[in-house]
Parts: structure tokens; C-alpha cells; sequence
């Protein structure tokens, strides 16, 4: 009774499944579309997408004007983006990230004066691209052997270090191959894993599936270079037919294998895999190989089967405080513990589920003796969300998301499952501050780095900062003008003034323009954190220097007191000073007088404090005003005088 079981990694890869998504809907928002060579190497893919539309060139230069260019998985070489910018057209980079990794390390490296091997094959789309990315000083070797008579020849010497790179779809059996061959603890030799990890992992169950098989089937497109190394892998082990479609599937001599194997590459679709199941499963009926035996429902069942690390699909059936059961189409119970449901502990299942709910969930643990899989959902939320990490990565998008922990240099923000680190250079805290203060705070920032393998990514709060000062920046110098008024937050207090942010800049005023009245500090008038209506009294665009003004002319006293007071009127004032030429006495708030030493009595004063002290209330005459330099006299004497012509007029009588 032959088995059939298909290997748990078979089918699109994050890749080219994001490449394929980005062409279909560039479809729908472009009139006219091409795709630079093949989307993918899957000729029933490309030819949806021909239908749909899409037409296939092989250079830029055949691009019509306005047409959308869609940059494929593989990527291009560096010139092949200065084209694009020069000729104007749009276009959309459906570069693997994996990819666009391997060209930014061999850019760096041949700049610095490096030299960059290439394990690959040098006439694959994607090593070309890579290629395009060196400044020279590269070679590309497709195995051990050639890689071996490039070291003979010893032709790296003279540059100063060696980086070694491969492509991401590359034969990891030949690649292990090739590391033996490098000189050991050689500090000049610098090895990247690029081979890509879904690659990896789909080699591996390839490898491992074929030796326990009597045949293989290889499912992709013949031009397709990671599904062609499956074939190599699986055929090293058993009988291994590579085939494009389920039509070829008659063409197979499938009857003395009792053990058959399925696998398919990254650039087959799940409805091709299918379809290859159910013709296998009429041929199979109609040579008479079935034996009571359903081979559609075998191979279905070999589709349902779990192991720890797959990706399966659960309907809720029960929730309680600690877990969600889940029903995910096997003879298993499937347990959610309420730690792989959410990471705040204070949130119960409920919380985060309702029973019904379908959800993608990751095998973390089997027991098939007790019939139990513990599941989780966070696992499916940190690939999700590392998805989105990525493509943040790659256009530079700004995400949001809240401190969770601060740690030993920075602090964490989590973000769809995903853990960002903060360092405490980019968390936009000045320099020595504590980090708790952004412990449950929202913060947006910008994704500096990623790590593929381990998930983890590195952030900046600091660019965002920046970014938002310097365009509120621009922003205000576009419409900035003196005169214009804006209501702004206090930030800061000085001995000569107080800053206030006008919204991503700051201005100053200076504190002569905080009150009328003289002040010796500004916190006399307003406080940190205040808001309060300025006005711009002058602009010093080179310098970045904006001059503010907060009191208003309608407050001011030299007005109030010039509608009020004239020459001659007699008013009470109050002494607060005293200088050795005379005590200024403040008639009303705002404006003082000044009573000259010869007008304080009617004899010779010799000491200003034997007449006046600070804080005593005196009636004076007004002599003089000069609102233009803020001048005015005050004289007690002028009143003794009035007096005496008084008593001399009473005298006469």
C-alpha cells in the first residue's frame, strides 16, 4: 500500500509571494503595467498575470512613457534603478528583502576596497543583480571546485579583506562543501549566510523526505533555480521527477513505488500543489493502484498532518482563564495557553478571542500519546508582524508602538508580536536621562536593521523626532513673517528670557517683551509648561534665530497713563527706589517717576534716605512727561511751594 506524504515547507516562500501581491496590484492601480522578465519562474503564474495585463520586457529602455515597472524578486543591478530615475517612469521593487540584504553587504564591502566572492550560478537573474552591486573587485563560483582553484590562485591577496556571499536560493549541501574549503581563523575572511532561511528549511525536509521515499516529485517552473536544486537534493537520494504542472504527472511511471514524496519550490502556488493531489489520485484510481485505499484523502491527510513549527488553522470551541481549546481538523486537541495568546497578563482569553473565531496558529508542542498540540498565536502574530517590519525597513515607513521594558542600552518596543530594540542614542532622550520615563508610552519611530533569523529588529525614536523637527522646521519658514502670532508651549526659562516651541521650533522671549512692569526673572510672568500667545518681532532665517514678543501694546501703561495723567496733576505714589540723585516713585503700575534729590523738600537734602524710604507713599506734582524715551518728573517740593504762595495769598488778605 504506497504512502504518499508531501514535505512540510513545500510551496510560495514570503519572497515571492510578496512579489506576486505587489504585481497584481499594481494591475489594479496602474493602466499600464510590465514586469522586468518574469515575476516569477512560474510559467502558470506569469500567464495570469499576462492575462491580467502585465506585459514581460528584458530592459528598461523597451518601457513605453507612464508605464508601471515592476522590479521582480531577483532585484537589479544598481544602474538598472539610475535608468528608471532618469527616464521617469514609475515602478515598484518587488526585490526579496533577503536579496536586497546580499546587495547591500557587497556594495559595502567592494567600496572599502574589498574583495567579494559570489556562490552561485553566475547566469541566474538574481546573481546578476548582485554583481550589479559590486563596485569590481568580484568573482562568482557555482562549487567546491571552482572555489578551490580561485583560493590556488591566490588573486584575493591584495585586497584588504575577503566577504563571502551566496545566493539565497543555493544548494546547502554544496554550500557546507565550500565553507571547508576556506582557510581557518583567517580574520580577513568574512563568511554572510545568505542562503534564505525558508531555502534553507525546504532543502532540509527535501533532503530528509527523499530518504525515506522510493520517489520524489519536484513541483516549479524548470527555470526556476531554487526548485531545481530540490531536484538535485531529492535525486541524490531516490527517483526525483521535476515537473511544472499536474498535466506531466501522466507522463510518470508511478506504479512500484510504495513510499512517494511530494515537494514543490518557492515559486509554486498551494492551487498547483493541489492539483497535482487530485490528478495523482485519478491516476493512481485509474491503474488500478488504489487497494481500498483513497490516495486523495491519504495524500489530504498528509497535508493535515502537524509537526512543532507548522503553520495550521484553529476555530475557537471553549475559553477559560487560563487557555482556548481549538479545533484544528485533526483527531488533536489543540491547547492556546493564555501566554502564546497575548503578552499583557493582566488580559484573560476572552479578552483576546471569542469561541468561533478562526485563527493562524504555529505547533509549539505535540503529544500524540494524549492526543494534545499546544499552539500558539503570538508566533503567528511575530511572523506577521516581522513581515511588516520589513517592508518598514525597506520603504522607510514610520511605525508606532509602546515601550514594554527597558534593558541594558536602550529599551524594547514590541510591535505586532515583534521586539524592536531602542538603543539609548536613538530613544531621543538627552544623553544620561533614565529610560523608565518611556515605559508605557506610545512612541513612533523608524526601523534602522533587521535580522532576519533571530526576528529581532533595531529602531530609532530619535529619526522620527528629527524628521518631524525638521519639517515642522521648513514648514514654519515657509509662512513665518513678522507680525504673525502663534500660541505655544513654554519649554524653558533663562535669566535673559523664556523659550517657546511654535510646534518643531523654538523662539525666545526675550524678558524686557514678557511684561510692562519690570521683572527680574521671567518665572515672574510665566512658568515651563505654560501656553501662551506670542507674536514674531523679528526673523533671522541664517542663524535659525526667531526674536518673539509677549506683551500686547494694548496692556501697555505709558499709554494708559499718557490718556490719564498730564503736567500739573497731583497723584499718590510709592517710593521703590532710591539712587544718590534722587527715589523713583511708582505712580502706576508699569511707569515710575523720578523725584530728583533737589525736589524731594524745600532745603538743600544732602542723603536721599533722610527724606523717603522704600515703600512709603508720598503725594506728588507732575512736572515733566516724556512718553517718547518713557521720562517722567515728579515732584514733592512743587507741593510745599503751592503751599507757601497759599499761606502768602492769606497773609495779603
Amino acid at each position: 500500500m504506497a504512502q504518499i506524504r508531501v514535505a512540510d515547507s513545500a510551496g510560495f516562500c514570503f519572497g515571492v509571494d510578496r512579489a506576486v501581491k505587489l504585481c497584481y496590484k499594481a494591475l489594479e492601480q496602474n493602466k499600464a503595467v510590465a514586469t522586468l522578465g518574469p515575476i516569477i519562474h512560474n510559467q502558470n503564474v506569469v500567464d495570469d498575470l499576462t492575462r491580467k495585463g502585465a506585459r514581460i520586457i528584458q530592459d528598461v529602455s523597451e518601457l513605453k512613457p507612464g508605464e508601471c515597472v515592476v522590479i521582480r524578486s531577483h532585484g537589479v543591478s544598481a544602474d538598472v534603478y539610475q535608468k528608471l530615475e532618469c527616464l521617469g517612469n514609475p515602478y515598484v521593487d518587488a526585490t526579496c528583502p533577503f536579496v536586497a540584504k546580499i546587495h547591500r553587504i557587497v556594495e559595502k564591502h567592494t567600496q572599502q576596497g574589498d574583495f567579494v566572492l559570489i556562490a552561485g550560478d553566475r547566469t541566474h537573474p538574481e546573481v546578476e543583480a548582485i554583481v550589479g552591486h559590486c563596485k569590481g573587485n568580484c568573482f562568482v563560483f557555482e562549487d567546491e571546485r571552482a572555489l578551490n582553484l580561485f583560493f590556488q590562485k591566490k588573486l584575493w591577496r591584495s585586497y584588504k579583506k575577503l566577504a563571502i556571499v551566496a545566493q539565497t536560493t543555493y544548494n546547502i549541501l554544496v554550500w557546507d562543501k565550500c565553507l571547508g574549503l576556506l582557510p581557518k581563523d583567517d580574520p580577513n575572511i568574512m563568511v554572510y549566510d545568505t542562503i534564505c532561511h525558508a531555502t534553507q528549511v525546504r532543502q532540509s525536509d527535501a533532503d530528509k523526505l527523499s530518504r525515506q521515499s522510493d520517489l520524489m516529485v519536484v513541483v516549479g517552473g524548470r527555470h526556476s533555480s531554487n526548485t531545481v536544486k530540490l531536484f538535485h537534493v531529492c535525486n541524490q537520494n531516490c527517483t526525483t521527477y521535476h515537473i511544472e504542472n499536474s498535466d506531466e504527472l501522466y507522463t510518470l511511471d508511478l506504479r512500484n513505488a510504495e513510499k512517494i514524496g511530494i515537494t514543490a519550490g518557492a515559486s509554486t502556488p498551494a492551487h498547483i500543489i493541489k492539483e497535482v493531489q487530485q490528478t495523482m489520485t485519478e491516476i493512481m484510481e485509474n491503474n488500478n493502484l488504489e487497494e481500498d485505499i483513497n490516495f486523495e484523502e491519504a495524500l489530504d491527510q498528509s497535508f493535515k498532518k502537524i509537526h512543532t513549527g507548522e503553520r495550521v488553522k484553529g476555530t475557537i470551541c471553549s475559553l477559560n482563564n487560563t487557555e482556548a481549546i481549538v479545533d484544528i481538523g485533526t483527531k488533536h486537541t489543540g491547547y492556546v495557553p493564555l501566554s502564546e495568546l497575548t503578552d499583557d497578563p493582566g488580559k484573560k482569553p476572552e479578552d483576546v478571542v471569542s469561541i468561533g473565531d478562526e485563527l493562524d496558529l504555529i505547533v509549539t508542542k505535540i503529544n500524540d500519546q494524549e492526543g494534545i498540540v499546544t499552539l500558539s498565536k503570538k508566533k503567528v502574530d511575530e511572523i506577521k508582524g516581522f513581515e511588516e517590519i520589513v517592508k518598514a525597513y525597506e520603504e522607510k515607513t514610520v511605525l508606532e508602538g509602546t515601550v514594554s521594558a527597558v534593558v541594558k542600552g536602550g529599551v524594547i518596543i514590541r510591535y505586532a508580536g515583534v521586539r524592536v530594540f531602542i538603543p539609548a542614542s536613538q530613544s531621543g532622550l538627552p544623553r544620561g536621562a533614565e529610560m523608565d520615563s518611556l515605559v508605557k508610552t506610545t512612541q513612533r519611530f523608524i526601523i534602522l536593521e533587521v535580522n532576519e533569523h533571530r526576528r529581532r529588529a533595531v529602531g530609532s525614536i530619535k529619526a522620527v523626532i528629527k524628521a518631524e523637527k525638521d519639517a515642522a522646521r521648513e514648514a514654519f519658514w515657509e509662512t513665518a513673517e513678522v507680525g504673525k502670532t502663534y500660541k505655544g508651549e513654554v519649554k524653558s526659562l533663562t535669566s535673559y528670557g523664556a523659550f517657546v516651541d511654535l510646534g518643531g521650533i523654538d523662539g525666545m522671549v526675550h524678558i524686557s517683551e514678557l511684561s510692562w512692569k519690570r521683572i527680574k526673572h521671567p518665572s515672574e510672568v510665566v512658568n515651563v509648561g505654560d501656553y501662551i500667545e506670542v507674536y514674531i518681532k523679528d526673523l533671522d532665517r541664517e542663524n535659525n534665530r526667531i526674536s518673539l514678543g509677549y506683551k500686547k501694546a494694548e496692556d501697555n501703561p505709558w499709554e494708559k497713563f499718557k490718556a490719564t495723567y498730564h503736567v500739573g496733576d497731583v497723584v499718590t505714589a510709592t517710593i521703590v527706589s532710591i539712587t544718590p540723585f534722587g527715589a523713583f516713585a511708582q505712580i502706576m503700575d508699569g511707569v515710575d517717576g523720578l523725584i530728583h534729590i533737589s525736589q524731594l523738600a524745600d532745603r538743600r537734602v544732602e542723603n536721599v534716605k533722610d527724606v523717603v524710604s522704600i515703600g512709603d507713599k508720598v503725594d506728588v506734582k507732575i512736572i515733566d512727561i516724556d512718553i517718547e524715551n518713557k521720562r517722567i518728573s515728579i515732584s514733592m517740593r512743587a507741593l510745599l511751594d503751592d503751599q507757601d504762595d497759599e499761606f502768602e495769598g492769606e497773609d495779603e488778605e
